[in-house]
C-alpha cells in the first residue's frame, strides 16, 4: 500500500465522543478531513450541530450529532441505536468525553470524586463494551482512548486542583492496554493518547488575568515552550485511526510538548 494510502479513512465511520468542542473537536476534524464518516456525541447539541455544520461542509463527508450524556447507560444504550440506524458499522471509536472538576484537595467532595468516575471511567467502559461487541461481530476495528499526561503523574494544587482526575487517566491507561490484549483475537486495536497542555474550553479559564501565576507555571513546565493547538492533535489520531498504525495496540502515546520527558 502507498504511504498515502495507509492514512486515507474512506468508507469508514467513526464514532467521537465529547467531540462538539476542544480535543474532541480537533480529532474529528482530523478523522472528516481523512474522509471518515462521523457520529458525534456530547451533552449538549448546539456545539455538536455547529461541528457537525463545519465539518460536513468543509469536508464533504456524512455527519450525524447525538445528544448523550456519558454517566447515564440508558441514554449511551439510546445513543447506540440512534447511531446505528444511519450507520451499518462503526469501525473507529474515540473515547473523548471527560470532565474535570477543581476544589481544593482537603477539601474535595466525595459526590464530585464519584462524578468523575462515572463519566472519566465507567461511561467509557459501558461505551467501549457495547462498541467492542459489534465490532467482533463485524470482523475487527479501533478504538482510541482519551488519557492525559496527569495520567502518569502528579499535579500543583496551583494548577490543577482537581485530585481524582489524575487517577481516572491512569485507570483508562491500564484499561488501553488490558484491553488491547483481550481484544486482539477479534482484530480490534485499543491504544490510547495521552495529551498535556492543549487550549481547549476546558483549559481556557488560565488565560483570566487571575491565573496568570498558573498560566506561566504550566508554560513554562514544557520544553517546547507553548499549548498545544489542532494541528497537533490531528495527525496523531488519524495515525492511530488508520492502517499507518495497524501493528500498534496497547499503547499510550503522549502528546505533550516534552511535559513528561522533564
Amino acid at each position: 500500500m502507498k504511504l498515502y494510502d495507509l492514512f486515507k479513512l474512506n468508507g469508514k465511520a467513526a464514532l467521537v465522543t465529547g467531540g462538539g468542542r476542544g480535543i474532541g473537536k480537533f480529532i474529528a476534524t482530523g478523522l472528516a478531513e481523512a474522509g471518515a464518516d462521523l457520529i458525534l456525541t456530547s451533552r449538549k447539541m448546539k456545539n455538536l450541530e455547529a461541528t457537525a455544520q463545519a465539518l460536513s461542509q468543509g469536508f464533504g463527508v456524512k455527519i450525524l450529532p447525538i445528544a448523550c450524556d456519558m454517566a447515564r447507560e440508558e441514554e449511551i444504550e439510546a445513543m447506540l441505536k440512534t447511531a446505528l440506524e444511519k450507520f451499518p458499522r462503526i469501525d473507529i471509536l474515540v473515547n473523548n468525553a471527560g470532565i474535570t472538576w477543581g476544589a481544593p484537595t482537603l477539601d474535595f467532595p466525595l459526590e464530585k470524586w464519584d462524578q468523575l468516575f462515572n463519566v472519566n471511567v465507567r461511561g467509557v467502559w459501558i461505551l467501549t463494551q457495547k462498541v467492542a461487541n459489534l465490532m467482533k461481530n463485524q470482523g475487527g476495528g479501533n478504538i482510541i482512548n482519551i488519557s492525559s499526561v496527569m495520567g502518569f503523574r502528579g499535579s500543583e494544587e496551583l494548577l490543577h486542583p482537581a485530585v481524582p482526575y489524575n487517577s481516572t487517566k491512569a485507570a483508562i491507561n491500564l484499561l488501553t492496554m488490558n484491553l488491547a490484549v483481550k481484544l486482539a483475537p477479534y482484530k480490534i486495536r485499543v491504544n490510547a493518547i495521552a495529551p498535556g497542555s492543549f487550549m481547549t474550553d476546558m483549559l481556557s479559564f488560565i488565560e483570566k488575568p487571575e491565573f496568570k501565576a498558573a498560566y506561566d507555571m504550566l508554560k513554562g513546565a514544557i520544553p517546547l515552550g507553548r499549548i498545544g493547538g489542532i494541528d497537533d492533535m490531528k495527525g496523531l489520531a488519524v495515525f492511530l485511526a488508520s492502517d499507518a498504525s495497524a501493528y500498534m495496540t496497547g499503547h499510550v502515546v503522549v502528546n505533550d510538548g516534552g511535559l513528561l520527558a522533564k
